[in-house]
């Protein structure tokens, strides 16, 4: 069924370890297994996976910060397992750079729903998106004007994504939260505007903008 890379398992525990991994081979995915931060970086050094699944609780680390390392130079889809559910901690690893939160202890069959999601989610965007001058490079995780890298993060990069994809198209705020964050909105829309703030200060002299229609949302129109 995989043709398209592994799945990297980031867990301590042994039986649950061994647990997703045996309902995800069933499934057909390769799998790799990493029981700390150490072997983590070490697998992920000869190849990026297809997407991580991530415990927040490790023996020689904590895995938000392993999270935030990633998001530097990756956009990997990342699902978070802890024992840590309240909404708060749900919110802080959302914010870290995580794709899903699934609070143990869960069920082995949401635990495959949410993978699968997760990994539909990704394959969406194309490996690369052209509207102008304006190129996102999937592949690589990065955004080119006139083919310049205008350095956005993996949020932002994901999110003009979605932009790019529904031109002239106003998106709601919650519906863009849920698209690239992989969460319905908690509270208000901050993270979407400091978003849209920052992609379109770097989208300057592209031909292209951002426009906010209050109450409605947001959209990607020609200049």
């Amino acid at each position: 069924m995989n043709n398209h890379g592994y799945l990297l398992l980031v867990e301590d525990e042994l039986h649950i370890q061994e647990s997703n991994k045996n309902i995800l081979e069933r499934r057909g995915y390769e799998i790799r297994q990493a029981y700390d931060l150490a072997e983590a970086r070490a697998i992920m050094a000869d190849e990026q996976p297809r997407a991580i699944v991530l415990d927040i609780q490790l023996p020689d680390g904590n895995g938000l910060d392993f999270l935030r390392e990633i998001r530097k130079t990756s956009n990997v889809p990342v699902l978070m397992l802890t024992a840590m559910g309240t909404p708060e901690d749900i919110v802080k690893g959302l914010e870290a750079g995580g794709d899903d939160y699934l609070p143990k202890p869960y069920g082995l069959s949401i635990f495959l729903k949410r993978v699968e999601a997760l990994l539909r989610r990704a394959s969406i965007i194309p490996d690369k998106l052209v509207v102008g001058p304006i190129v996102i490079d999937t592949a690589s995780n990065r955004a080119y004007i006139n083919g310049v890298d205008i350095g956005l993060q993996p949020k932002e990069l994901s999110l003009l994504a979605q932009f790019m994809q529904h031109q002239e198209k106003i998106m709601t705020a919650e519906h863009l939260y849920e698209k690239v964050w992989g969460q319905k909105m908690l509270g208000d829309e901050s993270a979407i505007r400091k978003a849209v703030s920052n992609i379109r200060a770097k989208l300057d002299g592209s031909g292209y903008t951002i426009v906010s229609s209050k109450g409605e949302g947001y959209c990607f129109e020609r200049i």
